[in-house]
């Protein structure tokens, strides 16, 4: 796992470099925007940068400073930059002084905009462009982008041309990945050191593109003195947390799940969830459901069994399906009527297991989310509007601020929260967060959240929960993702049951 830094640990992060371990910030400052020359030329001029007509937006701080970088280091491989400072240009010192002046040193021109200066030779440059380099505001930006700065977004991103972020487009905030009243939407973000909170947000992503991480020149181990705010998952630690089974496994020994699940009329989720299980590597699934839900169910599965809930006597059929079980899964389909609700109270309070909960089992508990505190192993898997109602909040409120509202929903239940969406966000009640790298769209289609739930709860018949989520959820993003390259790219027509399926290749090719 790799760490991901809030804005005021980035800052700590190039503070320790430069004062505790002697390295110049104008040596940060160079190695950034050479490895961010290196990312806009493989990624946007297709390894040929001659020629190449190149605006770099340059505010007047540090940002600003890196975008110079860039600007030189394209000249010198024959492209033809042209560097736009925007504001006050006596208010650009320091390292960032240091390059302007080397830039201008060199012949550069620096077409100075001073505020509230017309924007037009900006947007007829921006028009004529092949990259539009934004290096306007980096991390620290903080307040809201407004009056003439804003339009100087705006003419940006009015380019027809592919934008470049550095470090992190302007405006996008990087602690939340909300828009600081305006910000720039970029194809391809160059970020330093180490990703950003904001960049692994569904709506950071999507104005930041694609992202790469540019290497500074100081170790990433020094992210130790100033702490993360979450690590970034790889598939690295995949391989950690589903090892490949021993020459003597049986079924027994490779777990048995139980999902809880379903009602008349909505019997595809428990099978969806038996189903992600099943190829997520449990050697036994059971479905327990209402009477009337099994005898629908039965006519359509072979490799999973079937248990009863007799509604008059929950508890006592419950105990006997659970004997001797290795996880359970609980809530899909099963309906948000009395009967659910006393089931679901007596799972959470009895078993002493890992329980994945989603769906209704979420549902029955708005505002209610210290229910959760009954359950030793709880593993709660709510999207945005689930997690709205369990909170008291709007699904709005939540992805405002993701990472805060995952935190929130730890304190509050006690369990390990898995936030899903793009980017999905695993919390634990230890303090710590993991990010998924994987934005794919095409997952979201009905059922995906099903197969999820049975994914994690194979998985923690072996491992702990917040691993088993954490692994979980980063082999259902990969299945996604390996479904959508196999499609060209495909973002939409994913089917649930796909997901599932895609998952022996995927765990043998991590393996």
């Amino acid at each position: 796992m790799n760490p991901v830094l809030s804005r005021a640990q980035m800052r700590a992060f190039d503070r320790h470099a430069i004062d505790a371990c002697g390295v110049p910030g104008l040596l940060l400052m160079e190695n950034a925007g050479r490895g961010a020359t290196d990312v806009l030329v493989r990624e946007l001029l297709e390894g040929h940068p001659a020629g190449a007509r190149v605006v770099v937006v340059c505010g007047t701080g540090n940002n600003g400073g890196d975008g110079v970088v860039i600007a030189r280091h394209l000249l010198v491989r024959g492209a033809d930059p042209r560097v736009f400072l925007c504001g006050d240009a006596q208010k650009v010192a320091g390292d960032a002084r240091v390059q302007l002046d080397a830039w201008r040193g060199l012949g550069g021109v620096v077409h100075e905009l001073p505020p509230n200066a017309p924007l037009d030779v900006l947007a007829g440059a921006v028009s004529d462009a092949d990259v539009v380099v934004d290096a306007l505001f980096g991390t620290g930006l903080d307040r809201a982008i407004e009056g003439w700065l804003a339009d100087v977004v705006r003419a940006t991103n009015a380019a027809s041309c592919p934008r470049f972020a550095v470090d992190l487009p302007s405006g996008l905030d990087a602690d939340t990945g909300g828009t600081l009243g305006v910000a720039v939407r970029a194809r391809v973000t160059a970020t330093f050191a180490h990703h950003k909170l904001g960049l692994v947000t569904p709506a950071g992503a999507e104005l930041a593109g694609r992202v790469h991480v540019v290497d500074i020149g100081v170790p990433g181990t020094l992210v130790a003195h100033v702490g993360g705010s979450a690590q970034l998952l790889e598939r690295a630690d995949v391989r950690a947390w589903i090892p490949r089974r021993a020459p003597g496994a049986h079924k027994t020994s490779a777990g048995h799940v139980v999902v809880v699940a379903g009602s008349p009329g909505r019997v595809g989720a428990p099978q969806l969830a038996a189903r992600g299980a099943m190829r997520a590597g449990a050697g036994l699934t059971t479905i327990a459901t209402w009477p009337d839900a099994a005898r629908a169910i039965e006519s359509s599965v072979r490799e999973v069994m079937t248990a009863r809930i007799d509604p008059a006597k929950p508890a006592e059929s419950l105990d006997a399906i659970l004997a001797h079980k290795h996880s359970v899964v609980v809530g899909p389909g099963f309906g948000l009527g009395d009967d659910a609700r006393t089931a679901v109270e007596y799972l959470l309070a009895s078993w002493q297991g890992p329980v994945v909960v989603d769906a209704d089992a979420l549902s029955m508990f708005a505002g209610r989310p210290s229910v959760f505190m009954a359950a030793k192993k709880a593993i709660l898997t709510p999207h945005p509007g689930e997690l709205a109602r369990l909170l008291g909040k709007t699904a709005a409120e939540v992805e405002a601020d993701r990472f805060r509202a995952a935190r929130e929903a730890v304190a509050a239940s006690g369990a390990v929260v898995v936030l899903k969406g793009a980017h999905t966000i695993v919390a634990s009640p230890d303090s710590r967060v993991a990010v998924t790298p994987v934005a794919c769209p095409a997952l979201a289609t009905a059922g995906s959240g099903d197969v999820l739930g049975g994914i994690i709860a194979a998985i923690a018949c072996a491992q702990p929960t917040f691993e088993a989520a954490c692994a979980g959820v980063m082999v259902h993003a990969l299945a996604g993702e390996a479904w959508s390259r196999a499609h060209g790219g495909a973002d939409r027509g994913l089917l649930a049951p796909e997901i599932a399926d895609a998952l022996p290749d995927l765990l043998a090719s991590l393996a």
